[in-house]
């Protein structure tokens, strides 16, 4: 799956709650942290809600890059 757009917010998603708005809000929130704008953020939003949840859950990990994992 391609990046709708090439940035990624600094969000690991694991622990977050499993419902679809709740992963959304947290996506939004952690973006308009790091400078997105809102026409990056709803880009890749939009795009994550023209499917199924899987695809929801996909597009927006694929636009998260967690800084600090911890092993």
């Amino acid at each position: 799956m391609k990046k709708i757009i090439e940035k990624t917010v600094d969000l690991n998603l694991v622990g977050v709650n499993g419902n679809a708005y709740a992963i959304m809000s947290v996506f939004r929130k952690q973006a308009r942290k790091e400078g997105w704008t809102s026409e990056e953020i709803e880009a890749v939003l939009d795009e994550a809600k023209t499917s199924d949840y899987n695809y929801l859950l996909a597009t927006i990990e694929n636009h998260c890059d967690p800084k600090d994992i911890e092993l």
